[in-house]
């Protein structure tokens, strides 16, 4: 038996649900139980009866999982899978932006550690935060730690004062607007999709701007047969699954998370039959932490 085969029997035998997000490389998404956002996949990780639950992503989705599932036993392929954007943010250097701005929120976009969880107000997905922003009473908003979807929501939300961490995703961050403005002119009739982690002179290229899942839906959804795809390649996976008569160009010079693409099957395949490496979360810092999620969910559904 090869190692796809031995996975789908070890998920049977161990009774586990396997958890990929997007970004994830395509044989991982293939044999994966779910695949999806952050968000969305530690919503079903809660809903799940399952014994194990392996979270195919870096850690700190894997930590969400845990901070909403408390009890249930969370696994993830490879222990050093961090985020640099998720790093960039510093207790110390929230703790000081309160302090110079104690009247504003603090609101946190998912893709960030427990340590910053537990020091919000409210988290955010990509998808939600603009309704969860408008929800919001208070006008001063510390967002933190992507700068570039920070401005993104300024631009949208006109009656709020944004206090930017200066943070941002290296992979969306380093494409240029050059690169978009080649591909539009090779491809007059695509439609340019672009992540709100990109900056604003290439989110401007866009003909839609959303996150990964609302890409992946406006893709299928829109009747246009060839797009420019401005995010982490391994969307285009379920892109193509889901529209296989479609075209889908990804950016030349590659947008590929290196820590996103850390798991490979073989690391899939220990986890299941060691049962390792086990997500593990203070319980002070987890309650604090899931209030901010807590919060997400309410102000979502206002």
């Amino acid at each position: 038996m090869g190692l796809k085969e031995d996975i789908l029997k070890l998920k049977k035998e161990k009774n586990a649900l396997v958890l990929a997000h997007l970004y994830e490389k395509a044989e991982i998404q293939e044999v994966a139980d779910i695949v999806g956002d952050s968000y969305f996949l530690s919503k079903k990780a809660m809903e799940s009866s399952k014994d194990i639950i392996v979270f195919c992503g870096v850690k700190f989705m894997a930590e969400s999982a845990k901070i909403l599932s408390p009890n249930k036993r969370i696994l993830i392929p490879v222990n050093d899978t961090t985020c640099p954007m998720a790093d960039m943010a510093t207790v110390d250097k929230l703790k000081a932006m309160k302090l110079r701005n104690p009247k504003a929120k603090v609101v946190t976009y998912i893709n960030s550690n427990g340590d910053i969880k537990a020091l919000s107000d409210v988290c955010v997905t990509s998808s939600s935060a603009k309704a969860i922003l408008n929800n919001i009473e208070e006008e001063e908003i510390i967002f933190l730690p992507d700068r570039n979807l920070g401005s993104y929501l300024q631009e949208n939300i006109q009656n709020k004062k944004f206090i930017l961490y200066d943070g941002f995703c290296p992979v969306h961050e380093r494409v240029e607007e050059e690169e978009v403005l080649t591909l539009k002119n090779r491809y007059p009739n695509f439609k340019v999709l672009v992540h709100p982690e990109c900056s604003k002179k290439v989110r401007d290229l866009g003909d839609f701007i959303g996150s990964t899942s609302e890409l992946i839906d406006y893709s299928v959804q829109d009747v246009t047969n060839g797009f420019i795809v401005v995010t982490e390649e391994g969307v285009l996976y379920q892109m193509k699954e889901k529209s296989p008569n479609k075209t889908f160009i990804p950016i030349e010079s590659g947008m590929i998370c290196p820590n996103m693409k850390k798991i490979s099957m073989k690391d899939l395949y220990n986890c299941l039959i060691n049962e390792e490496f086990e997500v593990h979360i203070e319980e002070e810092l987890r309650l604090k932490a899931h209030k901010s999620l807590e919060n997400m969910h309410l102000l979502s559904n206002k």
